[in-house]
């Protein structure tokens, strides 16, 4: 299993990462999604997924926005994901 460091989220508190937090925290777990936390050690990595993240789920004009998230939500079933 691969290991990748990161940035504890209760230590996301300040800087960068303090400004962030409440964007990618996951209120239902109370705590940073896997997914996000990897970008931890690099801010501005976490800052361009979000914004990549939001065109994908709501830029596309040949799918309908439950289209994208019934995608999504078989990906993440598939790999064994709860977000």
């Amino acid at each position: 299993m691969a290991w990748i460091e990161t940035v504890p989220d209760d230590e996301w508190n300040e800087g960068p990462l303090g400004e962030l937090h409440a964007a990618v925290v996951d209120r239902a777990h109370g705590r940073v999604d896997n997914i996000m936390a990897i970008h931890s050690l690099n801010p501005k990595g976490l800052s361009a997924h979000m914004g990549l993240y939001g065109s994908a789920m709501s830029g596309t004009a040949t799918l309908r926005k439950v289209e994208r998230e019934l995608i999504a939500m078989v990906v993440s079933q598939v790999n064994g994901c709860h977000y």
